[in-house]
């Protein structure tokens, strides 16, 4: 399983121009299943998403997590995460979890960052317009 973090002063995901989730300081995580991801890795990536230590303290160190600073978190399916970009000039997919495991996947990841904080959602496989101001800018691959 694989995150891509961001700190972000606000982020949102759209789909059809309408606004489907919101945040403001937080993280946006996008999240790419791979084949052979299970439950213990979604739960492993989502203490690492959560205790990742990417937000500065009162001497503006890196030392803070999300659930420290009060953030919110923003969850994006985004399965060109697991693409294979080794070979050639056109990305292959075959590398990425199909798309009812990763769905399932993509969901218990979000119920378990649901229990911690507050955390919204893209909607699964749609065709999605995400808008953010990247906070640093701070990016992080997180891969379990």
């Amino acid at each position: 399983m694989i995150a891509l973090i961001q700190r972000v002063k606000q982020a949102s995901v759209s789909v059809n121009c309408e606004i489907i989730g919101q945040i403001e300081h937080g993280l946006l995580a996008l999240l790419g299943v791979e084949q052979g991801d299970d439950p213990q890795k979604a739960e492993r990536l989502c203490n690492k998403v959560l205790g990742y230590r990417i937000f500065g303290d009162q001497d503006n160190k890196m030392n803070l997590n999300i659930k420290q600073v009060n953030g919110q978190l923003l969850v994006v399916s985004q399965f060109t995460l697991a693409a294979d970009t080794k070979k050639g000039t056109r990305p292959g997919f075959t590398k990425g979890a199909t798309p009812t495991e990763a769905n399932h996947l993509y969901n218990y990841f979000v119920e378990l960052c649901q229990k911690q904080l507050i955390t919204k959602t893209g909607i699964f496989a749609a065709d999605m317009q995400v808008s953010l101001v990247n906070d640093g800018p701070v990016t992080f691959w997180l891969q379990v």
